[in-house]
């Protein structure tokens, strides 16, 4: 094998390894292991993920370029912390991904998938009328999450992908520190959705835009009253 070869051989197994460290540290923000705000150092890091310090020194700068930590000389590193500029800022690219999300959705996205989602979504209301409990709200944020990465990924847009799913990172922090569903919660989030699911079946792109707008500024009223 020539080094050239070698070297293209090695770059598919490279990315992996780096991917799955990223994955690591995101997991760690999702489960509570490290929260907004919070100072850690290299060392607490390399334990907390399983990481190498080579690794986590190759993975800091592209948190950093994400806006989900900062490295601080002589303090640590800090967690990207949840504060109205933030909350607004994320929520107002979220916006942006999504009103073309749903415009593309009122063009092409089948009808059958627009009935699952909707089955998944009165299944998940008529629950929590009846028997609400955390495991039903552990679903519900799966189908809600599931929904918005559905009408994003059908944009067949990479850039667009993968920008939402950086600025989905701080979104779900943000919900983890102010707005997880709840009883109270759920109902409302749901309820946008399932206009959202109609106006894309009726293929009117205004209503739908005008739907996920409000259903972008309900959650992001949600997150800044608290």
């Amino acid at each position: 094998m020539t080094v050239d070869a070698a070297t293209d051989a090695a770059e598919p197994e490279l990315r992996s390894v780096k991917q799955a460290a990223y994955e690591r540290f995101r997991q760690a923000l999702f489960d509570g292991r490290l929260r907004p705000g919070q100072f850690v150092s290299q060392r607490e890091l390399v334990a907390m993920l399983g990481l190498s310090i080579g690794a986590l020194r190759e993975l800091l700068p592209r948190l950093q370029f994400e806006g989900l930590l900062n490295v601080m000389p002589q303090r640590g590193i800090q967690i990207t912390q949840i504060d109205l500029p933030m909350i607004r800022q994320a929520f107002q690219m979220r916006m942006a991904f999504e009103r073309e999300a749903v415009i593309t959705a009122v063009r092409k996205l089948d009808d059958a998938l627009l009935d699952q989602q909707e089955s998944l979504h009165r299944e998940i209301l008529e629950e929590v009328r009846h028997k609400p409990s955390s495991e039903l709200f552990e679903r519900g944020q799966q189908i809600d999450d599931g929904f918005h990465n559905l009408l994003v990924a059908n944009t067949r847009n990479e850039l667009l992908v993968q920008a939402y799913a950086v600025n989905a990172i701080r979104i779900r922090l943000i919900k983890l520190d102010r707005i997880t569903l709840s009883a109270s919660v759920l109902p409302s989030a749901f309820g946008d959705h399932l206009a959202i699911i109609a106006a894309i079946r009726s293929r009117d792109a205004h209503a739908a835009v005008d739907a996920m707008d409000r259903h972008m500024m309900n959650a992001r009223e949600r997150a800044l009253e608290l």
